[in-house]
């Protein structure tokens, strides 16, 4: 049996000398479109306790992230790891890591981000213009290397016991991060709480490691790597992930896509009030009608021919449909939208009636050949969807200033340098948050990420340099006995110099420095 839908169009009428919308007209019935329900979130949104209050340096924020718990997982699997591998027969010099190692580790790693050398050794070269002292001062070099070569985040017995079940259903492929990972997700969404509009879709993570798990995405500039579906608010903040792993054995059977926003959408922890913006990947009336009866409101473009999109192709857009032309299909709480603009845009939403008077300046070509900037009509779908879909892209840009990642072929090391991406960029949105609130200027993310590096490490952002010397600086003898000839004042005054260990019977008036060789 064929669905019925309620259909239409909307028309428009311009004034043909100035192109100005005089007029618009909907067949859209007010009596036939149900009432859309007012969606708001049930809960607060914004920064959660204990930083909701004050202030908070960079530090105090970090520290939440990775608290004293992540710290100690790291240095307990970490030291386990090096242990393991010693017995094994490599050599590298080992001291029991404590939290803070671990910390002065983070911070070197975000002082290398900031300050961007080729080379990691090159943070330790010496007797060259282009050394950095700093680093040295911090950790040897060596110590960094066996860190790094050493650093885990699962039980490494509990690796040999995960591998040995390769092939079943029980393997764990993500058993390596899985300990930081589960802790990362508690964390993001523990402290902040969302704004309404939030948006899930695809971030890429570059990596050339060997791995099963590895994608490719043709349209993303990152084309090769992990691939972690996120959920994020539209300021960038990232709520939640999911690293994709393949095919799951607990699939509902509604298709990836269903699952993927059914589990980043957790009622228990949102509450309900929210609306969800996503790409065609993911647009379906399936998901949609599932999203409504949770008490969610959703929007998104998406594709012809899914499963239950209408078919017909009575009353629809062509090539020839002028600008702004809209048609429109309503299914109950659904609402598709077709709107032409430069191409074809189809959207999807619970949400959103057909239009609502908005418009958008487009050129076009009038009667006498000149190109002029029209008010064309936009749908109220579109104008939200690209108001809000951009949460995951802003955070993927976030995430990229200033980003710790380095390559490296051990994927596990790979997501580790993600996940302290993620903790300083939330941390830092967080810092947005707060100076927002308390109407007080943020920092720009540079100086946010120094100040942290200057916590991690234990040291003072801007140290007191020594005053600079002075150009008073003249020698007198080092004897002042007076009433004897200058021959024996410089031959009974003469000092050793520290530094040449020769005699010199002259010194600085002012600070009292020989000056050698005299």
């Amino acid at each position: 049996m064929e669905k019925s839908f309620s259909q239409g169009q909307t028309c428009r009428q311009l004034d043909q000398t100035s192109g100005n919308l005089i007029h618009w007209k909907t067949t859209e019935d007010p009596d036939v479109v149900p009432q859309q329900p007012r969606f708001i979130p049930n809960r607060t949104p914004g920064v959660q306790p204990p930083l909701h209050c004050g202030n908070p340096s960079a530090g105090e924020i970090f520290s939440h992230f990775f608290d004293a718990d992540v710290l100690k997982m790291l240095c307990t699997n970490t030291n386990k790891n090096a242990a393991r591998n010693l017995q094994r027969g490599r050599r590298f010099e080992w001291e029991e890591l404590t939290p803070v190692d671990i910390q002065k580790y983070l911070g070197l790693l975000l002082y290398m981000a900031i300050l961007r050398l080729p080379k990691i050794s090159d943070f330790w070269r010496t007797k060259t213009i282009f050394q950095t002292p700093f680093p040295a001062s911090i950790m040897s070099r060596n110590q960094f290397y066996a860190i790094s070569a050493n650093i885990h985040m699962s039980d490494p017995d509990e690796d040999v016991e995960n591998d040995k079940k390769k092939g079943s259903e029980s393997y764990d492929c993500l058993h390596r991060i899985r300990p930081l990972l589960e802790m990362m997700r508690i964390r993001t969404m523990s402290l902040y709480h969302p704004s309404q509009n939030i948006s899930v879709d695809e971030r890429m993570v570059a990596t050339k490691a060997r791995l099963g798990i590895k994608q490719y995405m043709r349209d993303k500039p990152t084309k090769w790597g992990l691939k972690f579906f996120v959920l994020a608010d539209v300021n960038g903040y990232t709520i939640d992930f999911k690293l994709y792993t393949g095919k799951s054995n607990v699939a509902s059977g509604n298709g990836l896509s269903f699952d993927v926003v059914t589990s980043l959408i957790n009622k228990d922890y949102l509450g309900s009030g929210y609306i969800i913006y996503c790409d065609n990947f993911y647009t379906g009336p399936l998901l949609f009608h599932h999203l409504g009866q949770q008490g969610f409101g959703a929007c998104g473009t998406y594709r012809q021919g899914r499963a239950g999109v209408p078919s017909t192709q009575e009353n629809a857009l062509t090539e020839k449909s002028p600008r702004g032309s809209i048609r429109w299909i309503r299914d109950g709480d659904l609402l598709f939208v077709k709107w032409m603009d430069t191409r074809e845009v189809s959207i999807l939403s619970n949400i959103h009636t057909v239009y609502t008077g908005d418009t958008v300046l487009r050129w076009q070509k009038g009667e006498d050949g000149e190109r002029r900037r029209v008010p064309v009509p936009r749908p109220a779908a579109v104008a939200d969807y690209n108001r809000y879909m951009g949460g995951v892209d802003t955070s993927d840009q976030m995430l990229g200033t200033h980003s710790v990642h380095r390559k490296t072929r051990r994927w596990h090391i790979t997501v580790f340098q993600h996940f302290l991406d993620i903790a300083v960029t939330n941390s830092y949105i967080i810092h947005k948050e707060l100076c927002a609130t308390q109407q007080q200027k943020h920092q720009s993310r540079q100086e946010f990420q120094e100040a942290l590096c200057a916590h991690l490490l234990g040291v003072s952002l801007n140290p007191e340099c020594p005053p600079a010397p002075s150009t008073n600086h003249f020698p007198v003898p080092t004897s002042s006995m007076e009433g004897q000839s200058k021959e024996s004042m410089a031959t009974q005054g003469r000092r050793k110099c520290t530094l040449c260990k020769r005699k010199t019977p002259w010194q600085c008036e002012q600070c009292g420095s020989l000056f050698p060789g005299g």
